[in-house]
């Protein structure tokens, strides 16, 4: 059930962008161990991105947003986002300053996270996994 959402550049490679996803739902199912990852990227030409109030201003740093339940241990999230990142600067080379990429992580308690008309708090098997990632 994470979602990842990657807004980036237009420009890379259908290899290079088969590599990069393959890497960064292996990163998210090495944290979480939840199935269902779904990568969602959102590409955009220099002139539809503003930085700073310029269009077309400097190469546009990539933005990612991960969607996913709460997560408690630091070094997981840590080892996560250096997995993500490497993945996007190897893919994006060249294309995008991913020296900055930023990568935000929005943990949600299962209580707000709804799955096929159910909440997931009211599913004991995520519930459970939740609960042992979170040990």
């Amino acid at each position: 059930m994470p979602q990842f959402f990657i807004e980036a550049p237009t420009g890379i490679r259908y290899v290079s962008k088969l590599k990069m996803m393959k890497e960064i739902t292996e990163a998210i199912d090495a944290a979480y161990h939840i199935p269902d990852i779904r990568i969602w990227l959102r590409e955009y030409s220099p002139d539809q991105v503003a930085q700073d109030g310029r269009l077309n201003a400097e190469p546009i740093r990539p933005v990612c947003f991960l969607e996913a339940p709460e997560l408690s241990s630091l070094d997981t999230k840590r080892e996560m986002a250096d997995k993500i990142h490497h993945a996007i600067a190897e893919a994006y080379r060249g294309l995008a300053n991913t020296d900055e990429t930023l990568i935000l992580m929005n943990h949600y308690p299962l209580e707000n996270a709804g799955w096929a008309g159910h909440l997931q708090s009211d599913n004991s098997d995520i519930v459970g996994a939740v609960a042992k990632l979170n040990e």
